[in-house]
């Protein structure tokens, strides 16, 4: 994807965009899920896109396409068919469709609002036709800051398209916050010791934090999203050793843990090379999931270093081996990692961790995390999900290039959205930069 050097911007980009009851802290679980998506290709009164030809062609491959790097491939691959994304028409897109409006401004709201407007009277009916709207404007004259915007969650993604087609690093990213993942952040937790713990940039685990597409989602992300049910995420009740699955890979089993941590929620997950995710990530890892929103967790970071499978570390570099916290007398520890499976020992309630036998727990009725419902057209903001109505404010960041951490301070500030009030919270503390990758 050729980039302007607006596309290289440097933006703060650790943002979670809340509205009421958004982002909820009680899971349910899900079904199965066919969405219908309707790409939409806009030009403007001042700009068009100089290889339309080329784009239209792009476009069905981009979100539709049989090979792995669709949108549609790559989520029914990480959700194990419990999610798909079906097109809303026949043709598998709409346009391109000129407004009656300027490019400069990057005006995204106008964007929204003139396409919609056209597409009613087209007679395609939003929550009927289509559930979810992805439009594509050519970049060259709007001046955004950023190469995707998405609502979170919500129904709708902005792509400000540079060259001819996108990728599945900036698409499944915006479709990523859709469903309710905000950019997962990292928290340098040393030695450890959860109760002493700093911001640290982007996690590097998950395609919505510098992890691309060969990380897929963590899984806290894939506990919001309703994908680990039936007993793959296990709410844990008692001490004892438990055994782990690859979280990507194949066949049945726990692929996380899910553990009170006072209000809030400790995740664990095992990863490893499965398919087509995780090549560069090995070991344990552990989230800190922030009074229950698992769409907001933040990835433990137990070392000093700031390394990751990004910058050339080793792929455990993220990995843990022992964490405690005095004040939910909880600690946990790897007994064994590797191979396609790890055994993580979990003392509750002040036990001791040495007092576990080494034996897996045989839980007679484990208790599965129950996981949020997938957005779905009807549901309404009371249960967790989006508004056909884009009441929220867009998450922005940028493209498909590489992504860099760098420190940054957290706030909140108060945010009039289009349609309803929203908070917009920095709350990740990080900032991602966006450079050209070397070709050799």
């Amino acid at each position: 994807m050729k980039l302007s050097a607006l596309g290289r911007i440097a933006l703060a980009t650790g943002i979670a965009v809340l509205t009421t009851a958004t982002l909820p802290g009680t899971p349910a679980a899900a079904a199965p899920v066919k969405r219908k998506i309707l790409p939409v290709l806009v030009e403007f009164n001042d700009a068009s896109f100089q290889f339309p030809d080329k784009v239209k062609a792009s476009t069905p491959d981009t979100y539709f396409g049989a090979k792995s790097d669709s949108a549609a491939s790559y989520l029914s691959e990480l959700s194990r068919g419990q999610y798909t994304l079906v097109p809303a028409v026949p043709e598998q897109f709409l346009g391109p469709i000129k407004l009656d409006l300027s490019a400069a401004g990057c005006p995204q709201g106008k964007i929204n609002q003139m396409t919609r407007e056209d597409l009613t009277k087209r007679g395609l009916v939003a929550g009927k036709d289509y559930e979810s709207l992805s439009i594509v404007f050519p970049a060259q004259k709007t001046n955004c800051p950023w190469a995707g915007l998405a609502t979170l969650p919500g129904p709708t993604t902005w792509i400000n398209l540079y060259g001819t087609a996108s990728g599945i690093d900036v698409v499944g990213h915006e479709l990523g916050h859709n469903l309710g993942f905000g950019h997962q952040g990292r928290v340098k937790c040393t030695g450890g010791n959860l109760g002493a713990c700093k911001s640290g940039g982007a996690s590097h685990t998950t395609i919505m934090a510098g992890g691309y597409r060969p990380a897929g989602f963590s899984a806290p992300e894939m506990i919001r999203a309703g994908w680990l049910n039936g007993g793959a995420s296990l709410k844990v009740t008692k001490s004892g050793v438990y055994t782990l699955r690859s979280l990507h890979g194949k066949g049945s089993g726990v692929r996380a843990l899910d553990i009170a941590l006072g209000g809030d929620r400790l995740v664990i997950e095992y990863r490893h090379a499965a398919g087509n995710f995780d090549a560069k990530l090995e070991g344990v890892h552990a989230y800190r999931v922030p009074k229950g929103s698992y769409g907001a967790s933040s990835l433990i970071d137990t070392t000093t270093a700031d390394k990751t499978a990004t910058n050339n570390a080793p792929p455990n570099a993220d990995a843990i081996t022992k964490l405690t916290d005095k004040a939910s007398k909880l600690s946990v520890a790897v007994v064994s990692s590797g191979g396609g499976q790890a055994k993580v020992k979990v003392a509750l309630n002040g036990d001791s961790l040495s007092a576990i036998d080494a034996t897996p727990s045989k839980s007679a009725s484990p208790t599965p995390s129950a996981a949020t419902p997938t957005p779905s057209a009807s549901a309404s903001a009371s249960t967790g999900t989006e508004s056909l109505t884009d009441s929220t404010e867009p998450v922005t960041e940028l493209g498909s290039e590489e992504l860099t951490a760098g420190g940054g301070r957290s706030t909140v500030l108060p945010l009039a959205a289009g349609g309803g009030a929203a908070v917009l919270a920095v709350g990740l503390g990080f900032l991602l930069v966006k450079r050209r990758r070397k070709r050799a």
